[in-house]
C-alpha cells in the first residue's frame, strides 16, 4: 500500500493506491518454474505451461465439500496459488491466460463444446473455456484445464489437419466451415488389475473427439451461467463425479469418486499402463495429500455416478 498527497491552496487531500495482491513470483513458486521469462517464445510458454499442468490439478472438489466455484480472477488465484488446491477449466486456464498476459503475450479465450462419448454427441452448452496465443504470428491452443489423458502437454498449433503427437497420443484439430475440431489417438492399454478392464472409466476407442470451437473471441463473463450451472445442474457431469486429477511427468493420475488410477505413457512401445485401486473412505484424504498435494478445509463426499466421464 503506498500513500501520496495533493496539495491545494485550502486543504490536503491523501489518496491511498493499493498494490495487486497477485503477482508472478508467488505463482512461479507456486508452479516450481525457475526458467526465464524474457522472451515471450514457444519455449518459454511451453516451459511454463508444463510446470503448470504438473503442479495444479484438475479438480472439482468445491462442488463435493460445500464450497462455491467463482470466476473472479483474484479469488481463482487465492485458490490455486495461496491454498495450494486446483480447479476447472474456467479456473486454471483463466490464472494461465493472466499470467501468460502479464509476461507480454498476446492471448485471448475461447469457448468450447465438450464432446460425450455416452451420448456420442458434442455438448449444447458452451462450456469449455481455452485460451488462444499468438506468437510471432502462429496461433496456438493452450488448454490447461481438461485433464486426464485429453490433457494436452505441449501448446497446440492452430492448423487443420496436422497430426501432432506429444507424449499422451497424437492430437489433431480438423476445421470445417468455421469450426475446429479437436481429437486424439491414444495407445492400446496395459490393465494388470483385470477386474477394471470393463470399468466406464476407459475409453475403448483408440480415436476420440474432444470438443469444438469457433474463432470468435469469448470473455469470463461468456461462462457465468455455465459456471452455476455445471456446478447445482443434476445432469451435469460434475455434479455426478467428485474429479482430482493431475500430470506427471510420465503420465497422469486420476481419483474418480474412490477410483484412483496411475497411467504411465508408452510403457511399453506403444502401450500404456492403466493401474486402478479403490480407494476406501478414510483413505481418500491422505491419498489427496500424498498423489495431488491437496488438503481440503472442508469434509468431501465423494461421489462416481456411472458413465458420462472416460479417463
Amino acid at each position: 500500500m503506498s500513500f501520496y498527497n495533493t496539495q491545494s491552496r485550502h486543504k490536503t487531500q491523501w489518496s491511498v493506491t493499493f498494490k495487486s495482491e497477485m503477482n508472478l513470483e508467488e505463482y512461479f513458486a507456486r508452479i516450481g518454474y525457475k526458467g526465464s521469462t524474457e522472451k515471450q517464445d514457444l519455449e518459454t510458454l511451453t516451459d511454463i505451461f508444463q510446470h503448470h499442468i504438473r503442479a495444479v490439478p484438475f479438480e472439482n472438489l468445491s462442488i463435493h465439500c460445500g464450497e462455491k466455484i467463482t470466476l473472479e480472477l483474484e479469488q481463482v488465484y487465492n485458490k490455486i496459488v495461496r491454498r495450494k488446491r486446483g480447479g476447472w477449466c474456467m479456473e486454471n486456464n483463466q490464472l494461465l491466460s493472466w499470467v501468460l498476459k502479464s509476461l507480454g503475450y498476446d492471448t485471448s479465450f475461447l469457448g468450447a463444446y465438450v464432446f460425450n462419448p455416452h451420448q456420442n454427441a458434442y455438448a449444447t452448452l458452451m462450456t469449455h473455456l481455452v485460451v488462444k496465443v499468438v506468437i510471432d504470428g502462429k496461433a496456438y491452443v493452450v488448454d490447461g484445464g481438461f485433464g486426464v489423458s485429453y490433457q494436452m502437454w505441449q501448446p497446440m498449433e492452430l492448423v487443420s489437419g496436422k497430426d501432432q503427437p506429444q507424449a499422451p497420443g497424437v492430437f489433431r484439430f480438423t476445421e470445417k466451415n468455421g469450426v475446429w475440431y479437436l481429437e486424439k489417438m491414444r495407445r492400446k492399454q496395459y490393465i494388470p488389475n483385470q477386474s477394471f478392464s470393463n470399468s466406464d472409466l476407459l475409453e475403448k476407442k483408440e480415436c476420440r473427439k474432444v470438443y469444438m470451437f469457433s474463432l470468435e473471441p469469448r470473455t469470463v463473463e461468456d461462462f457465468r451461467f455455465q459456471c452455476t450451472y455445471l456446478q447445482t445442474s443434476p445432469d451435469s457431469l460434475f455434479t455426478k463425479k467428485s474429479i482430482c486429477a493431475l500430470q506427471t511427468t510420465d503420465g497422469f493420475r486420476a481419483l474418480i469418486g474412490w477410483t484412483l488410477t496411475e497411467t504411465t505413457y508408452n510403457y511399453k512401445e506403444n502401450m500404456d499402463l492403466v493401474e486402478f485401486v479403490t480407494l476406501e473412505d478414510e483413505e481418500v484424504e491422505k491419498t489427496l495429500k500424498e498423489k495431488f498435494n491437496i488438503t481440503l478445509e472442508r469434509k468431501l463426499v465423494p461421489i462416481n455416478v456411472k458413465g458420462s466421464y472416460t479417463i
